[in-house]
């Protein structure tokens, strides 16, 4: 079974810059929703909180279909020290946020791809969706020959 939920938008609105795979501490039936694949993870992010003085790694608004757990809790991510001291110094940096991509499995354990990412300004965004057209053209052109 191969399960690969995509933050479709975080591509789009910020340009990636470095990534990172993490695990996911779940409660209930949200391993469940993770293999239907009902979960959605668009508007949501990763935030770096302090807990007893050491930094963690949680993500915040995401939205988990489950009946017995609530939906937008906060959830736990597990990423090596290093990598978390490594987020920190690069978080403290002017626009730079953690984003979701995809959460996926892996020999029976949920993962999470999570991104260092800058905001794209609107030109950009533009842009690339003018060259996505662009291809698209091109590669028309190209079957029907």
């Amino acid at each position: 079974m191969n399960v690969n939920i995509q933050n479709k938008e975080a591509r789009f609105n910020y340009e990636i810059l470095d990534e990172f795979e993490a695990g996911l501490v779940l409660a209930g039936d949200e391993i469940k929703a993770i293999r239907s694949g009902r979960v959605n993870l668009k508007g949501s992010y990763a935030k770096i909180f302090f807990e007893k003085e050491k930094p963690a790694v949680f993500l915040v608004g995401s939205h988990f279909y489950t009946n017995t757990v609530d939906p937008y809790r906060t959830r736990k991510l597990l990423l090596h020290s290093k990598e978390i001291k490594h987020l920190v110094g690069k978080i403290q940096e002017k626009g730079l946020t953690l984003i979701p991509l995809s959460i996926y499995m892996t020999r029976g354990i949920a993962k999470i791809k999570v991104a260092l990412g800058r905001g794209k300004k609107t030109h950009d965004k533009r842009a690339a969706l003018r060259e996505k057209e662009i291809d698209r053209k091109i590669s028309r052109i190209v079957k029907g020959k």
